[in-house]
């Protein structure tokens, strides 16, 4: 079991930038493989980043490329999401997940934290 809790996020303007963190219970933090999702009010859930459990290998979603960068410590049981140059379409609730399986499907990740709020104002 491993539990999930984000934080960090807030009201930022256009161009301006946030790092949200998620931070892991448990003692297998460093087995899993986590990702950062999000979901705008009346859209599906949205890929963002996932990266690998040893942090090696990353995988971003194109609408974030180049402005978004993720990290995890494994020594804190954190994921980090650095997210620069927010744009107004970065307004949605943001996730962070932890699973077995490097992918970019929300089916393939076991736990979800409660999600914190990003809103970009224009």
């Amino acid at each position: 079991q491993v539990r999930l809790v984000e934080s960090g996020g807030g009201l930022v303007q256009t161009g301006g930038s946030l790092r949200l963190s998620c931070a892991a219970s448990g003692r297998t933090f460093s087995t899993y493989v986590m990702g950062w999702f999000r979901q705008a009010p009346g859209k599906e859930r949205e890929f963002v980043v996932t990266v690998t459990a040893s942090g090696g290998t990353t995988n971003y979603a194109d609408s974030v490329k180049g402005r978004f960068s993720i990290s995890r410590d494994n020594a804190k049981n954190t994921v980090y999401l650095q997210m620069n140059s927010l744009k107004p379409e970065d307004t949605a609730v943001y996730y962070c997940a932890a699973g077995r399986v490097f992918g970019s499907r929300p089916s393939v990740y076991n736990y979800w934290g409660q999600g914190t709020q990003v809103t970009v104002s224009s």
